[in-house]
């Protein structure tokens, strides 16, 4: 056979699949594709980043899917009271959610350089949301949610700084001390009070409601619960990233059941004491089985598994709360808290709120 004839056979199938392969699997030396964990591997470009890609990122920033247990902190403040939300209400409403959105933006711009270490997916550090544009919705909402307070009354508003002010401290310095859990829980409890203290402030009939110093006394067992529930919270979400931890989701695993039986607890009306019981249940069950699966096996995807639970589990909580207080407001107030639990679920499926 001549040396043409070698040249012109055809390579076995097999001999030029092994070609193929080799040729896709070699890089070129003068463009290396970069790394799947990169940032730049992550991020879009900016000029082909669609309106849908900027609203994606700014929901994963703000956390949106944990939004949903906000207003629960405000009406079941209000429901505490026994009387119905009222303009006060709605303003520390929305200065509830404008603090607590102030707070997860400023929250990823603290730990930009933590998360491009370990969760360079996030918003700022795939470069999908700059630092400056963070730091500023941080600061506009916070002002915004001040204003709203302000508009509530003096008192609304004393306890809407003093909630911002343990915001930005929590998120600039107490979240990496052993002071975080507790800070975090208080900014949970003063988020109640101030749905309790707003309602409570005299607008145009104020025999007809409590002083707000007594709307505080009467709201701050509730607040307390709030505080416990989200302490346990914080401590188990301090090991996400690396899991671990077998003591912090047992310690929010004896909490929740704790807070649960306490909750279940009160007036001895019958429709009361039913109501009150299966939303202490539902509360149980929704944090304590992830707690367990985290302390057996306490890896990163079933610590955060049990974090975003038991941030679930605070509308079951609230409900509780609110029909704990057996009234007419209380009762309905628990019944609409409990229908944001399926988008509470829902968003969580689509953007983790941790």
């Amino acid at each position: 056979m001549t040396l043409l004839g070698r040249i012109a056979r055809p390579r076995p199938p097999a001999t030029r699949l092994r070609t193929a392969l080799r040729r896709l699997t070699t890089p070129g030396p003068r463009h290396p594709p970069a790394p799947a964990h990169s940032p730049a591997a992550a991020a879009p470009d900016p000029d082909r980043r669609t309106p849908r890609d900027r609203a994606r990122a700014w929901a994963e920033l703000l956390r949106v899917s944990a939004l949903a247990t906000v207003p629960g902190d405000t009406l079941t403040g209000a429901a505490t009271l026994g009387i119905r939300p009222n303009r006060g209400t709605a303003l520390a409403l929305g200065a509830s959610l404008c603090l607590y959105e102030a707070g997860m933006a400023l929250n990823d711009w603290a730990d930009r350089e933590e998360d491009t270490r370990d969760r360079p997916h996030r918003p700022i550090p795939s470069g999908r949301v700059t630092p400056t544009a963070a730091l500023t919705a941080a600061t506009v909402l916070t002002t915004t949610g001040l204003t709203l307070a302000a508009r509530a009354g003096r008192p609304a508003l004393t306890v809407a700084t003093t909630l911002a002010a343990t915001v930005w401290a929590y998120d600039l310095h107490l979240k990496h001390t052993p002071a975080g859990p507790a800070a975090m829980g208080a900014a949970r409890a003063l988020d109640l009070l101030l749905g309790a203290t707003a309602t409570a402030t005299p607008t145009t009939r104020p025999h007809r409601k409590p002083p707000p110093a007594a709307a505080l006394r009467t709201a701050l067992p509730a607040a307390l619960t709030l505080a416990a529930h989200t302490c346990s919270v914080t401590a188990v979400s301090r090991h996400e990233a690396h899991g671990g931890s077998t003591t912090a989701p047992l310690t929010a695993l004896a909490a929740a059941l704790t807070l649960a039986a306490l909750t279940a607890t009160g007036p001895p009306s019958p429709p009361g004491r039913l109501l009150r019981t299966t939303l202490a249940t539902h509360y149980a069950q929704t944090a304590a089985t992830p707690y367990l699966h985290a302390a057996l096996n306490p890896s990163p995807r079933l610590t955060q598994h049990a974090v975003g639970s038991g941030i679930r589990a605070l509308i079951p909580l609230q409900s509780a709360l609110a029909a704990h207080h057996h009234s007419p407001t209380g009762t309905l107030t628990a019944l609409t808290l409990m229908t944001l639990a399926p988008l509470a679920r829902g968003l969580a499926r689509r953007i983790t709120p941790t």
